[in-house]
């Protein structure tokens, strides 16, 4: 099939600041830099950025990008700059996308990632990648102001007026439309793929680099590693109170002595706010030594403490991506996960899934991955096995995500002309 180049007018901004929006600027940037690789005739973009900081898009050097607008940055508004931000893009789409059959583009699509904003009436057909359900599976925690939940309402309306909306797997796209009242012919599932760096290592190589990282940390031995966010979405009251609870139930009498008890666990990316909070917390229910922390890591860094690990943990309440148990396991690594979300669909045979908000099940899940050498056997030869599959690549969600922009674009252009 081949796809037709169009002019696309994305929201950049989160590229911008990827601590806000860490699993919106790893998508934006993985997706840009697939498009970057294999450039299409025709197709150009218009990026949208705040005005006051610096422009990350000039690393994709093989774009045709025809136009930078600069907004001002609404997000010191807080929860209003939901409400503001629809309309303020609005015009930014409008005049982005105007006249883009002049530059070869077969049609114009607005296309929005994560939790960004969606233009009011631009006119453009809009492609939305939906990263992100816990604002309506909780709402409870995420649209407490007025603002906030009319900022929410709007988008939900938004959403469902899209052209096309893309989730990560058939479950969300359930979660989805129950939850958004979507269309499900417009709602199309679109997995994404794992980094580059998240793979086996080949046979008969040392990887030096991961193992200096883990002297550095002090993980000279068996550990457990999280690699998700550290906000409402996230588990980890529950997972500090199952090593609470594994500590007070004594030591596995068939652990090796050289294995510690509790499990240790590695926690990537807290800020320095969030560790000083989850010290605390830890401290002070006596399990502080079990934990370990490190500041943001290179992807290949990441990759090779992830190899390294027992198993990658992955307490949450709500993951419409699975995106960190699809790179575990992409590098062979079997997963502890709740089974929320897109994770049942993407771990499978290959990790062991809880409920939610159980601290007890839980910590009967990390013993068995932690002391039980023939439970940990099975789940990490379905993860190696999963991982030696031929693997799902950027270029795969970009070629897909193409189509999703040509089925919106060209129909709307076709409309227009008829």
């Amino acid at each position: 099939m081949t796809i037709p180049g169009l002019r696309i007018v994305m929201d950049v901004r989160p590229l911008q600041e990827p601590g806000r929006g860490p699993l919106t600027a790893l998508y934006l940037d993985s997706l840009l830099s697939a498009f970057d690789a294999d450039p299409l005739p025709g197709e150009s973009f218009a990026f949208l950025l705040r005005s006051d900081l610096d422009d990350p898009t000039t690393r994709y050097d093989r774009l045709d990008i025809v136009g930078r607008r600069l907004l001002p940055p609404t997000r010191l508004l807080r929860s209003a700059a939901q409400t503001i931000d629809p309309f303020l893009l609005r015009g930014a789409a409008v005049g982005s996308a105007w006249r883009a059959d002049r530059g070869g583009a077969a049609g114009a699509v607005y296309h929005a990632a994560g939790a960004g904003p969606l233009p009011v009436a631009s006119g453009l057909p809009v492609v939305a990648t939906l990263l992100d359900l816990a604002p309506w599976e909780h709402p409870e925690l995420f649209t407490r102001s007025l603002a906030a939940r009319f900022g929410q309402r709007l988008r939900s309306q938004l959403l469902r007026d899209a052209a096309a909306v893309l989730v990560a797997s058939p479950a969300v796209a359930l979660d989805a439309r129950r939850d958004l009242h979507l269309r499900p012919e417009r709602t199309h599932v679109v997995p994404l793929a794992p980094r580059t760096a998240f793979k086996p290592l080949a046979a008969g190589k040392t990887d030096r680099a991961t193992q200096r990282e883990r002297e550095r940390l002090g993980l000279t031995g068996r550990f457990l590693v999280y690699s998700g966010r550290y906000d409402a979405r996230q588990d980890l009251a529950t997972l500090l109170r199952a090593l609470v609870l594994l500590a007070g139930a004594g030591r596995p009498a068939t652990l090796p002595e050289d294995v510690e008890w509790p499990p240790r666990i590695l926690l990537v990316g807290a800020s320095p706010d969030d560790r000083a909070a989850l010290a605390r917390t830890a401290s002070r229910q006596g399990i502080g030594e079990q934990l370990t922390y490190a500041q943001k890591l290179t992807p290949a860094l990441l990759a090779g403490l992830v190899r390294a690990a027992r198993a990658a943990i992955l307490p949450t309440v709500s993951d419409a991506t699975g995106l960190a148990a699809t790179e575990a396991i992409a590098c062979g690594t079997p997963v502890v996960a709740s089974s929320v979300g897109a994770l049942p669909d993407l771990v499978g045979g290959a990790g062991i899934l809880v409920e939610p908000r159980e601290p007890e099940r839980l910590a009967v899940a990390l013993r068995a991955i932690w002391a039980d050498d023939q439970v940990h056997a099975g789940v990490a030869a379905a993860a190696r096995e999963r991982a030696d599959r031929p693997r799902r690549t950027w270029a795969d969600v970009a070629r897909e995500t193409r189509e999703r922009y040509a089925a919106a674009g060209i129909r709307q252009a076709s409309t227009e002309s008829g």
